[in-house]
């Protein structure tokens, strides 16, 4: 079994780690706090420090990039996060393994593929596609072996405030309240379950057919957020379904004092029209196939179910 280094502890770094681990894997999983799973070498560090992840990287076989700088925090935090990690790979030889997003396409009017252009003119997309396009200059120079997953919007166990379907979302469906949600939850969209980007992370690390390239996790059929909260009240036993769109007018007036919900606004276009992810490519590649929706809403009733009676 190898050795697998994974920089940031959130929601899919304990995921994957956990995964690499009952695989029987080595795992070291680097973040600021220097916390993670049981199972796993926790190391305190900074992903912007090269020096460091380079001497925490000797011998790994794959280095992930499963960081998440703070969101108004991009432009300042992603450039010598991503240039350190990259330089950390290429001086080891590990394969540099990214959890990238679906931003650098920027608006868009079909199902997305990985053979779309990054045009986005968006500050957040910008910094993505850079990061991904230096990492893949590296590859094609000989200088390290580099892949990029991107997923759509996650759901599942463990989403909480990341998610516009975490916590402002499942726990008041399942107490027959109001579920709140910041757009039009008519707009049928892709949701990625966030037990498959672990899974597809812990494939495309390994194998060289995924190198060299950007892939799509393998995500269901979309669905619109009022679909989506039906079948969790379905399951719950508190159908009929509400939902509590907060208007951006709202929105805006929070983004006066929240960075965060200042920083949404640059992302709504994802959700004023079809966002639709197309991951048939890494399907038929690696014959991995994404969790059924219902499989995966029951899944996230259940976590959240389990919280509640904490």
């Amino acid at each position: 079994m190898g050795k697998h280094v994974i920089v940031g502890a959130g929601q899919i770094g304990r995921l994957l780690a956990t995964r690499l681990v009952t695989d029987g894997h080595e795992v070291t999983v680097v973040s600021r706090s220097g916390s993670g799973p049981d199972g796993v070498t926790k190391v305190a560090a900074s992903a912007a420090d090269e020096a460091r992840l380079t001497q925490i990287t000797q011998g790994a076989d794959v280095l992930y990039n499963c960081a998440n700088p703070q969101y108004h925090r991009w432009t300042q935090d992603w450039p010598p996060m991503a240039a350190a990690m990259l330089g950390a790979a290429q001086a080891t030889g590990a394969a540099l393994t990214i959890l990238g997003n679906l931003y650098p396409y920027g608006p868009v009017d079909r199902p997305m593929t990985e053979d779309l252009p990054l045009s986005s003119k968006g500050v957040k997309g910008q910094v993505r596609a850079r990061m991904w396009a230096e990492a893949l200059a590296a590859h094609q120079a000989g200088r390290v072996r580099v892949t990029e997953l991107r997923a759509s919007d996650y759901y599942g166990p463990g989403v909480r405030d990341q998610g516009h379907v975490g916590e402002r979302f499942f726990p008041s469906l399942l107490a027959g309240k109001p579920a709140t949600y910041l757009h039009d939850p008519g707009v049928v969209r892709s949701w990625t379950y966030v037990h498959d980007v672990a899974a597809a992370l812990a494939t495309a690390g390994s194998d060289e057919r995924a190198y060299g390239r950007a892939w799509h996790v393998p995500t269901a059929p979309p669905v619109s957020a009022r679909e989506l909260a039906q079948q969790a009240a379905t399951i719950a036993g508190t159908s009929p379904a509400r939902i509590r769109r907060l208007p951006y007018w709202v929105q805006d007036a929070l983004g006066l004092v929240t960075p965060m919900m200042r920083e949404l606004e640059e992302t709504r276009y994802q959700f004023d029209r079809p966002f639709v992810l197309d991951s048939a490519d890494f399907q038929a590649t690696f014959g991995q196939q994404p969790t059924p929706l219902d499989a995966g809403v029951a899944a996230t009733v259940s976590w959240w179910q389990g919280q509640q009676a904490r």
